[in-house]
């Protein structure tokens, strides 16, 4: 997918059953084929959230934070993306004390490991995401834990299980149309979730454009140019948590999440740019992972 003055531009590559004929057989009917665009472009539409006028909101934003305003020049056109709950639920219980690479790995052995398989395109195998019910099964928590998941084994198993339990995926579906707090709510009782990743999957995948996930960047930011009360306070507790995300939430409105995560792209950035600062080090140093108190190719999951 790439996007140019013209518009966007996308290509659909998917599995070829018995019976579709191949291209070089015959091309399909127009009517079809149409369909087909139509479909694929809803698709691409409504995972890019293209709906949304984000140059107003940039405006509105901007009018209201200066601090926006100096930032947002530079970061134009920054979205949500509408995501898979069930699949993002999972991705984040995967994110708990993680990194990046780590993470990317642990989706993608989810996907080789219970997803179906699709197709092999440019030498790439690509899988679909698993689903809740292949996750519940008691012996995923075995299997997890040799695959390297640690801790996010169990945790993954026992939501899954308590997902089916609560009515699926229409369960998760059905917290799009509840209140963003009682969503909140509802996704904090399954094990491994806290606050912060519930308004994750809440901004993410529920359209609770409001949540904000308050991680230790937003934290940073908000201590330094948006509630300065709070900056000799060294850790986020639930008050801290509740009085940052309510402070961004009256600032930037409805769509106060979207807008977080302009300022967090900027902060990354300016984090990415700044000089490395020396640290020493204990040569007893060592890390050691612990569960919390409360994708190697992305290529492959579909």
């Amino acid at each position: 997918m790439n996007q140019d003055e013209a518009g966007l531009n996308y290509r659909v590559v998917k599995p070829v059953t018995k019976s579709e004929p191949s291209q070089s057989e015959s091309l399909p009917a127009k009517k079809t084929e149409m369909k087909e665009c139509i479909d694929y472009e809803h698709m691409v539409k409504d995972y890019f959230q293209l709906d949304i006028d984000l140059e107003s909101l940039y405006r509105q934003w901007s009018l209201a934070d200066a601090n926006f305003d100096k930032v947002a020049k530079d970061f134009v056109g920054v979205r949500m993306l509408k995501q898979d709950p069930v699949e993002n639920l999972f991705a984040f219980i995967c994110s708990s004390n993680n990194n990046i690479q780590r993470i990317t790995g642990m989706v993608e052995k989810l996907c080789e490991t219970y997803g179906n398989y699709l197709l092999t395109y440019e030498d790439v195998a690509y899988y679909t995401f698993p689903s809740i019910e292949s996750l519940a099964e008691k012996k995923v928590e075995s299997m997890l834990r040799t695959l390297g998941f640690g801790y996010r084994a169990k945790f993954i198993q026992q939501s899954a299980a308590k997902i089916i339990q609560n009515g699926g995926r229409d369960w998760l579906l059905n917290l799009r149309k509840v209140p963003y707090l009682e969503a909140k709510s509802s996704l904090m009782t399954l094990p491994g979730i806290g606050a912060k990743v519930a308004d994750c999957i809440c901004l993410m995948s529920l359209n609770h454009s409001v949540a904000i996930p308050v991680d230790t960047h937003v934290f940073q930011i908000a201590k330094a140019k948006y509630v300065p009360h709070l900056s000799q306070t060294k850790s986020v507790t639930d008050k801290v948590y509740n009085e940052i995300s309510v402070h961004f939430q009256t600032l930037f409105g409805t769509y106060a999440g979207w807008a977080h995560s302009v300022l967090f792209s900027a902060d990354l950035r300016h984090l990415r740019l700044s000089p490395p600062v020396a640290k020493k080090r204990n040569a007893t140093d060592v890390t050691k992972e612990k569960p919390p108190a409360g994708r190697a190719q992305r290529k492959k999951k579909m």
